[in-house]
């Protein structure tokens, strides 16, 4: 791929056209057909199966990112993704009939999602095509246009993204513009119904504050320092394995990947060697010349992990270079919370350990910081597990593993509190490009009862109206009934009517 098209920003006077174009064809209705959503849905597929050694490329020239993680990674959880929004499409995208309580049970009622319009997503350079093109397939599924933004931090990712999105998928819906934060802030000032972010909290706080001045809803995916708590009966060796490749993957530099350790001195002394045998076999005895070890992606990055490396309580690695960005796995030990590689989200990879006693100590410790993006809690103890877990907040929790859990389709991935707002994957993602739209059909025949409601007001009404619109506890035994209740007294008031008619014309009531 050549520098220029490398280097080839956006130009800030072509963004107010994408908006008009973007625009022009959602307000064509193009984007609500089912059959086109399907058609981008499998093209998107296509795309990340027939392109994702040039894409794998790609983050190798970025970060010396090892190809096999851009398949797997990224590229792999794509395709499960959009696999996942074929199979549910329809039902997704299907009106919700609702059953409410005995006093509406007249009126039919439904919810109908609809799409919002022009999507803003803003995407991550540490999964460069995971975090961009993921929430793209909950905006395809929900019938939106959108706008992609990728990081300018990983160029050569960004400009064969901008490529393969417009040799995939409708132009006239979807338009990647590059650059950097002229760009952002020109997008957020555009004509968009909804922002998803990916990236720092800080930032994410300013993706809010221009949203507020619009009025329209966001997703962000933010971070935190996801801690992990490994009670005294855990099974070490797994432990450290699992800890090992969760911490070293993409170098660390994983939204979700385990921040520190919390641990009881003598658990620590019999862990940190399966860690160690773990990076061992994994990346040999040289890391740097691994081509299964990933490299910080800048040297801003660089610097900014080098400095949290104390090396007085360094245990295990702590090696670095900056003629390539690498920075050796790392253990650190007696770590405590004033030090400052706990001061923020590492981001590399660095694992500190911190002394706890037991699981309410690690409580009070998770309890006094910002509420983490994910919780790791190593334990044989089903119970144990369960008491931290519901002694403490974070947006996702993973038992005996770490990252693990943001892999099915089907479970919503998000934050809480600073590591984040909303979530996403599977349902959850087109419910975050969706407007879940009240729709409500009132019967005539109800007027001889409604018109009760209606001013001048008396006591007898207002007591007749409190009655009728009750809404009753454990009511629920009618709409159980389903079907086949609604028919049979649509059945009965039927004949009903009609016996009451015919009375009527025939005067058999003596009115």
């Amino acid at each position: 791929m050549s520098t220029t098209s490398i280097t080839t920003e956006t130009p800030l006077d072509a963004i107010e056209s994408i908006f008009k174009d973007l625009r022009q064809t959602f307000n064509s209705g193009k984007t609500k057909s089912l059959t086109w959503r399907r058609q981008q849905l499998e093209r998107l597929y296509e795309m990340c199966d027939k392109e994702k050694d040039a894409f794998g490329a790609a983050a190798n020239t970025d970060f010396h990112r090892p190809n096999s993680e851009t398949l797997i990674f990224d590229c792999g959880s794509i395709r499960n993704e959009c696999t996942h929004a074929l199979n549910h499409l329809d039902e997704w995208a299907s009106d919700e009939k609702i059953s409410d309580a005995l006093a509406y049970a007249t009126l039919d009622k439904y919810v109908h999602p609809e799409p919002l319009g022009i999507a803003l997503i803003i995407g991550a350079w540490n999964y460069p095509f995971l975090v961009t093109l993921t929430p793209l397939i909950g905006a395809i599924a929900a019938g939106n246009c959108a706008i992609l933004k990728p990081s300018e931090l990983a160029p050569h990712s960004a400009a064969i993204m901008a490529t393969m999105v417009a040799r995939y998928l409708d132009p006239s819906c979807f338009r990647v513009v590059l650059g950097g934060v002229d760009q952002t802030q020109a997008l957020l000032k555009g004509d968009i119904d909804k922002v998803f972010y990916t990236g720092s909290t800080a930032v994410g706080k300013i993706v809010m504050k221009a949203a507020a001045d619009k009025m329209i809803p966001v997703t962000l995916e933010c971070g935190g320092k996801s801690p992990v708590f490994v009670a005294d009966d855990a099974n070490l060796e797994i432990c450290g394995r699992r800890l090992a490749w969760g911490k070293t993957i993409n170098c660390g530099q994983t939204c979700l990947a385990p921040d520190y350790v919390l641990c009881s001195k003598a658990t620590e002394s019999r862990l940190i060697p399966y860690i160690t045998k773990a990076w061992q076999e994994f990346y040999t005895s040289n890391p740097a010349s691994s081509d299964s070890y990933c490299h910080i992606v800048n040297s801003r990055h660089f610097d900014r992990v080098k400095r949290l490396i104390n090396q007085d309580k360094v245990v295990h690695g702590g090696q670095t270079d900056s003629n390539q960005n690498f920075i050796a796995p790392t253990i650190m030990s007696d770590v405590t919370a004033d030090d400052s590689v706990m001061q923020e989200e590492i981001f590399g990879p660095l694992l500190p350990f911190v002394t706890v006693r037991d699981e309410q100590e690690a409580i009070r410790f998770i309890n006094s910081r910002d509420k983490p993006l994910a919780l790791y809690v190593f334990s044989s103890n089903k119970n144990l597990a369960k008491r931290v877990i519901n002694a403490t907040s974070a947006g996702s929790t993973c038992v005996n593993d770490v990252i693990f859990q943001i892999a099915p389709p089907s479970l919503p991935f998000g934050g809480v509190g600073a590591s984040g707002l909303g979530a996403y994957h599977g349902k959850y993602s087109f419910d975050a490009f969706s407007h879940r739209r009240t729709v409500v059909y009132a019967p005539n025949w109800t007027e001889v009862l409604l018109v009760q409601r209606n001013p001048p007001y008396t006591a007898k009404k207002t007591a007749f109206i409190e009655n009728l619109s009750k809404v009753h506890r454990r009511w629920r035994l009618l709409p159980r009934l389903g079907f086949w209740f609604w028919a049979f007294a649509a059945l009965m008031l039927a004949v009903t009517t009609r016996i009451g008619l015919r009375g009527l014309q025939e005067n058999k009531w003596n009115i």
